[in-house]
């Protein structure tokens, strides 16, 4: 096994409609609340928010990576992360991601397309979700192929 870089510990009661979480070092700590769009009543937050900060998070700190290796300023990107909840024929859910990464500092759309290829094969959240999701991409407003 790979040695291990980081584990992040997290406790959760009563799920996702009215629920709580928190961290084991207390540093994130959220009421967990069905949203209103689906029959809840809002008022907190729910894993598919968390989930596109996290990817969003991670995926603007894997450009960062790129752009050190390519010697490129990336330093201003920002990623707006969207996360849907989607039903399957076989009455379960799934989710869909799209990332819109604007890298301001490039005005190259190849160019920033390359880099945000090369983002989605460093980022964790790209590596445990491909092949498993659907996850669209856009850099500077261009699709990502």
């Amino acid at each position: 096994m790979a040695r291990v870089l980081y584990t992040a510990e997290a406790t959760v009661t009563g799920g996702r409609a009215n629920g709580h979480g928190r961290t084991n070092d207390g540093a994130l700590d959220v009421q967990l609340r069905a949203p209103k769009e689906m029959g809840g009543d809002g008022g907190g937050t729910n894993p598919e928010e968390l989930f596109a900060v996290g990817f969003a998070a991670c995926f603007e700190s894997a450009l960062g990576v790129i752009g050190r290796r390519e010697r490129v300023e990336v330093d201003d990107a920002s990623i707006d992360s969207r996360v849907s909840l989607l039903p399957t024929e076989e009455r379960g859910f799934k989710l869909a991601v799209e990332l819109d990464v604007t890298l301001p500092q490039i005005q190259d759309p190849e160019q920033a397309a390359r880099l945000v290829a090369a983002a989605h094969q460093v980022c964790p959240y790209s590596n445990a979700t491909r092949g498993n999701i659907d996850v669209t991409l856009t850099a500077n407003g261009h699709e990502v192929g």
